[in-house]
């Protein structure tokens, strides 16, 4: 969280989370600051394991909850959490009721009408959509070296496509989007109105990155979400779901010498991309690749 005061407050220049002696080990204080994950369900979340491992080993006096609400209770709880000095995340099905909540939405945010990481700025109630940043790390340490002037095909039409596609696009990739119910895609499509993005149909079935961003994989007994032959012509596959063992997608692309990335990385990189917004440094990225891990 930058510095700047409360939702609705009066300024100040105290840092939430800012080092203090103790750190985060013990019970909380008075003084910590509290950052949640607001969804319904969250109790599968790994985000309090991999921000509280950060915390702790940033040294800084914070504590990371995750709070089952109904949209109604998004707003309130964005503002509540903020003013008294924290902040926090949000996750499905309330990323778009988190954004119409913001009074400060970054320019992620806008694109793709959703908000996943919020914090006070200045008295107001600011947010941002990490998804986006968080993809295109991820996509950059899958592929090395990284082409300037790519294609990528996005399997999927919900919000994980539309961040994917929206880092794409920005870019200066080609992005062909491709998804069962072409309604949804054609609005995927045009609510981001990057040229550069277009919906699937007739063009060659290479390319230098396949992003899934469906649900299929979540489970390891999924079946995959495009034939296996189709992985010939692509030269990376980040699949945005994880599971505890290989998905059918892993199987194939592993088989045929594909380089592959599941969803962990771009966890861990969308969770250390709220920290500048938080606190305004970096994040202890090996400490929240170590929690990750851990957890799974």
């Amino acid at each position: 969280m930058r510095p700047g005061g409360a939702v609705g407050g009066s300024g100040g220049d105290r840092t939430p989370g800012a080092d203090r002696t103790g750190g985060a080990a013990g019970a909380p204080r008075a003084s910590t600051a509290v950052f949640a994950l607001l969804g319904s369900p969250v109790a599968h979340s790994l985000s309090p394991a991999i921000h509280n491992a950060a915390f702790a080993a940033a040294g800084l006096d914070a504590v990371y909850v995750a709070l089952a609400c109904a949209a109604a209770s998004v707003e309130p709880l964005m503002r509540a959490l903020a003013e008294a000095g924290g902040g926090g995340n949000v996750t499905l099905p309330h990323k778009a009721a988190a954004f119409a909540a913001l009074d400060r939405p970054t320019d992620a945010a806008r694109a793709t009408g959703a908000c996943n990481t919020f914090w006070a700025e200045d008295g107001a109630l600011a947010g941002d959509n990490t998804d986006v940043d968080g993809f295109g790390a991820a996509a950059r340490t899958l592929l090395d070296p990284w082409p300037d002037d790519g294609s990528a095909r996005v399997l999927g039409a919900g919000g994980a496509a539309r961040a994917a596609s929206y880092w794409l696009g920005r870019a200066g990739w080609r992005v062909v989007v491709e998804g069962r119910t072409p309604e949804r895609v054609a609005e995927l499509v045009g609510a981001l109105g990057m040229p550069a993005v277009r919906a699937a149909g007739g063009e060659a079935a290479g390319c230098d990155l396949l992003v899934n961003a469906t649900p299929l994989g979540l489970d390891p007994a999924d079946p995959p979400p495009l034939e296996d032959a189709r992985l010939a012509e692509v030269g990376g596959v980040l699949d945005m779901a994880y599971a505890a063992s290989p998905n059918a997608l892993e199987r194939a692309a592993r088989e045929r010498g594909v380089p592959y990335a599941d969803g962990r990385e771009m966890l861990v990189r969308q969770a250390a991309a709220a920290w500048p917004r938080w606190f305004g440094r970096d994040a202890p990225i090996r400490a929240m690749r170590g929690a990750l891990g851990d957890a799974t």
